[in-house]
């Protein structure tokens, strides 16, 4: 396996998450969405597994003031504001090869080989 956890230290759900691997022995990389964020090709890879850029967004993160700008924006600009803004992303994104999931989904983790 070669996991990859993207999250912000102040999410309770990326710390679950990190502990999930831990507890597991599971070797994965931490990869802090406000100081790096994710590449395009990352960010489509995982949209395209999770059912299209919509899905991507977390509808209750604090800046609804850029949720909305990117809700509203038009499909060829909206990838590209949500790279800027990573904050608008819902997390922990948890890459696994080809695989990826969206928020703590222990469940489908464990089905990993």
């Amino acid at each position: 396996m070669n996991i990859q956890i993207f999250g912000t230290k102040k999410c309770s759900d990326t710390k679950k998450a990190e502990r999930f691997f831990k507890e597991r022995g599971i070797k994965y990389q931490y990869i802090d969405m406000k100081e790096k964020g994710m590449s395009k090709g990352e960010f489509t890879s995982v949209a395209l597994v999770n059912g299209g850029i919509e899905n991507m967004l977390n509808l209750d993160c604090k800046d609804q003031d850029a949720l909305a700008l990117i809700k509203y924006s038009v499909k060829d600009e909206m990838l590209q504001k949500i790279l800027d803004n990573p904050q608008v992303i819902q997390t922990p994104v948890v890459r696994n090869g080809k695989q990826a999931t969206l928020g703590y989904q222990p469940d489908v983790w464990k089905t990993w080989n």
